[in-house]
């Protein structure tokens, strides 16, 4: 089969990739991209690792075909920091120690930035129910969930 090539923006910069055309979205960041953060943890999209936000739509890259992100906007793990700093996310994961192995992290921070942009002041369950789709089977959830509400409270508080 030939390659496919892919035209996307990542992390707000266009980028070019040739592609298999059965090659999935984890694929094509990861091997054909270069942009190793987001980790395969199941392949079958049950653990969230390898969550992304496509056209603003928190998925599993591993569900989706990297063919399917022709002239779409993707955001990793890897743009989540702002240059050098931290996102408030990622500093609140470091403090509450809501990490261990590493594997499950890349799709959790995503996946909880993504939360707060839509919720600001999510309560507990609606924080434990936007990860649902997220496992780790080291640290647990409870220091995972205090860092997305400290988060959400560093946010709203003014600077």
């Amino acid at each position: 089969m030939a390659k496919v090539h892919v035209s996307t923006t990542v992390n707000g910069q266009p980028m070019d990739v040739l592609v298999e055309p059965n090659d999935s979205l984890l694929d094509t960041l990861r091997d054909g991209l270069g942009l190793t953060g987001t980790k395969e943890g199941c392949a079958t999209g049950d653990c969230g690792a390898c969550s992304v936000m496509l056209d603003g739509r928190l998925v599993c890259s591993c569900l989706v075909l990297g063919a399917e992100a022709e002239g779409k906007t993707i955001d990793t793990i890897e743009g989540v920091a702002d240059g050098d700093g931290l996102h408030v996310v990622q500093q609140k994961f470091l403090e509450h120690a809501a990490l261990q192995c590493g594997i499950c992290t890349p799709g959790f921070i995503v996946a909880a930035k993504a939360l707060l942009e839509r919720d600001p002041n999510p309560d507990e369950t609606t924080i434990r129910y936007w990860l649902a789709g997220n496992l780790c089977r080291c640290t647990g959830y409870d220091k995972i969930v205090r860092a997305v509400q400290d988060a959400a409270n560093e946010l709203a508080s003014p600077a």
